[in-house]
């Protein structure tokens, strides 16, 4: 499991839940005018993720649109990173993407979490890491939930519904998604 001590609990009407709000009012305005973007628009894309996440991307970064998130400021990306179209990046407990990672359309990346609790539910917001480590395919449609870690080399099957650490060098795949097998460079 990614560091548990790097949980953060946003609890409703505090100062952190307002600067919560005003990030993803910033990331709303932001990722409206990336997703009038094309294909063809791959500078005004990676400027616009920049400005997104506070943080220069590197050129070999690319994105098609249209890409959606809840704040942005805690995203970060290595090189030669792909996102497909029509993903999702949910980063409040912090989103870790490695060099050479390739995410496919319609994928949820989702950090934030509400208590199980139903006197919690609407008065906190749980946020807990993600990392998504070197070389990792995560193909259409799979969801990865907070507080996992995607081991390097590793694969994501399509579809799939990850809760727990997948280990490097594995295909991972179901709901929940559980090791199908190694993967072996041949």
């Amino acid at each position: 499991m990614a560091d548990n001590a790097r949980t953060k609990i946003i609890h409703g009407k505090t100062l952190e839940s307002a600067a919560m709000l005003a990030s993803i009012k910033r990331a709303m305005a932001i990722t409206a005018k990336l997703n009038r973007l094309t294909f063809d628009d791959a500078d005004e894309i990676r400027a616009l993720f920049s400005e997104l996440i506070g943080k220069t991307v590197d050129e070999s970064f690319l994105l098609i649109p249209p890409f959606y998130t809840a704040g942005g400021n805690e995203i970060r990306v290595g090189r030669n990173v792909f996102v497909n179209q029509n993903c999702t990046f949910y980063d409040l407990g912090g989103l870790d993407i490695a060099d050479d990672v390739m995410i496919g359309p319609n994928v949820s990346i989702i950090t934030a979490g509400h208590p199980l609790e139903p006197s919690q539910r609407r008065s906190t917001t749980i946020g807990k890491p993600i990392v998504i480590e070197k070389n990792v395919w995560i193909a259409a449609g799979a969801i990865i939930i907070g507080g996992v870690t995607v081991g390097e080399n590793s694969v994501v099957a399509a579809g799939s519904v990850v809760t727990k650490d997948v280990p490097p060098n594995t295909l991972a795949g179901g709901n929940p998604a559980r090791i199908i097998r190694s993967i072996a460079d041949d």
